[in-house]
């Protein structure tokens, strides 16, 4: 473990001097970017944050104040096992790679692309909300969330540079380019070029699409690469705090939504200041069909090609599964036909997007779950939360060219737009929510559409100064 060098590692770069040296030309064009498109307005400002300093599931890593520039980035990958196989696909029980196939080279590249832009796009996303913050406390996360995808962007960009050679370089310098929302270059994945400039959006968005990032993450790590598993393993040790402050951050907006709407004498949350359920569906409606998306095709020779090959495996291919070849079974799924749904059996290697997508959903299910047993607890039984049909609001995969109500019925285009309101954000229900988003940046103060959370980071108490100004805020 070398935490003083230029880039803090555990993969030995001192003895790599070629590689260190590429690595330390792309830095100053990552911060750079960091200055550029990272949090704006908060800089200079000192952060309690924490960084990656071991892979020691017992002490991973160090909490203290620090200057978002100044964070540590590092590349860190889980011990190597020399024994390892590859237990999946037509390469099961070969010895997993400790380099890159070559015919293989350019289906790893685009995964290993396609997760690392993702990373980017959301520090980019999320760049102004600090201005707007409902608390210190949620401020702090936001930046903690920010620096840590820029911390993953690193991982994936240390395999470019390791095993791609001039391509892998090139990726790499494309990465810091492209911009979200850009009209000539934008992200890849259409949901990180969504707008998310308020902060329900970025509770669903840590929420859903982190949520997909955790399924994609736990896939890659059960690959074949041995260097892209290791490297994914650790990303899903610091993704699961990004999940808490989705779900735990929704879960607060609903406490706070139950609890206006109960002290009104009309029953409108919003007349107290906070979001009311139905607005808070309309979010879910939203950020859910677009995160699921990111899963792929329902039916998809690429997965087919993935999981056949032993790149990318299924959520716990070694703990949860006996057949690892995919080769006999089948899955069913709906699919629109005469236009009316029926069942479809799809050969299994061909429907991993949607066995990874199963997974995901009941993810999802379990902590709606949990939102409504707050809004149980609140007194309130008539009105309950719920994840829609995965097949409601898709613009890709076999739905996409069908209207779906949120509970999966198959309607009529006329009908979708008749409900549209009902279901999905107008700019109304927009502009109201951004009309609340005022800074709250005393310690322990929150807006008035947010519950504190039920305890502070790492042992601090709710109303810690998690973030200190250098000048002051308004």
């Amino acid at each position: 473990m070398s935490l003083h060098d230029s880039i803090p590692n555990n993969v030995d770069l001192g003895h790599d001097r070629k590689l260190l040296r590429a690595l330390e030309k792309w830095q100053p064009n990552f911060k750079k970017w960091w200055l550029d498109m990272g949090p704006d307005g908060f800089q200079e400002d000192l952060i309690w944050l924490r960084t990656a300093i071991s892979v020691d599931a017992s002490g991973w890593a160090h909490y203290d104040y620090v200057r978002m520039p100044d964070y540590r980035w590092g590349i860190f990958l889980t011990p190597r096992d020399k024994k390892r196989t590859i237990d999946f696909g037509d390469n099961a029980r070969h010895e997993a790679w400790e380099e890159v196939p070559g015919e293989l080279r350019g289906m790893l590249r685009r995964i290993i692309v396609t997760q690392a832009d993702t990373e980017p796009a959301s520090v980019e996303q999320q760049r102004q909300l600090g201005k707007t913050a409902p608390s210190l406390y949620d401020l702090r996360n936001l930046f903690q969330v920010n620096v840590e995808e820029g911390r993953h962007l690193w991982a994936m960009v240390h395999l470019l540079h390791q095993y791609f050679g001039r391509d892998g370089r090139e990726e790499a310098e494309a990465l810091l380019e492209r911009r979200s929302g850009d009209a000539d270059k934008p992200r890849i994945l259409s949901t990180f070029n969504e707008p998310t400039d308020e902060w329900l959006s970025f509770f669903m968005f840590t929420m859903f699409t982190d949520r997909d990032g955790k399924y994609q993450l736990s896939a890659l790590s059960e690959s074949g690469f041995d260097p892209l598993a290791r490297a994914t393993q650790f990303m899903l040790t610091e993704e699961a705090f990004h999940l808490f402050v989705g779900e735990t951050g929704v879960d607060r907006v609903v406490r706070r939504a139950c609890e206006a709407q109960l002290a009104d004498p009309n029953g409108d949350a919003r007349n107290q200041g906070a979001i009311d359920l139905p607005t808070i569906q309309k979010w879910i409606h939203f950020w859910f069909s677009s995160a699921v998306e990111l899963f792929g095709g329902e039916i998809s020779s690429n997965a087919a090609d993935y999981f056949a090959s032993g790149l990318k495996g299924r959520h716990h291919e070694r703990k949860k599964y006996e057949d690892h070849t995919a080769l006999e079974g089948v899955y069913r799924m709906p699919v629109v036909e005469g236009g009316v749904l029926r069942e479809e059996e799809v050969p299994l290697r061909n429907a991993m997007n949607e066995i990874l997508r199963d997974e995901y959903v009941a993810d999802c299910e379990r902590a709606c779950a949990r939102w409504n047993k707050t809004i149980r607890d609140a007194g309130i039984t008539d009105f309950q939360l719920a994840i829609p049909s995965r097949r409601f609001n898709r613009s890709m995969g076999i739905y996409a060219d069908h209207p779906f109500s949120p509970t999966g019925e198959l309607i009529s285009p006329e009908q979708f737009e008749a409900r549209r309101s009902e279901w999905l954000p107008t700019p109304e229900d927009r502009a109201y929510v951004r009309s609340l988003m005022k800074p709250c940046y005393e310690p322990g103060e929150f807006a008035s559409w947010i519950a504190p959370p039920r305890k502070g980071v790492k042992g601090k108490p709710v109303d810690f100064e998690y973030v200190k100004f250098t000048t002051p805020r308004a």
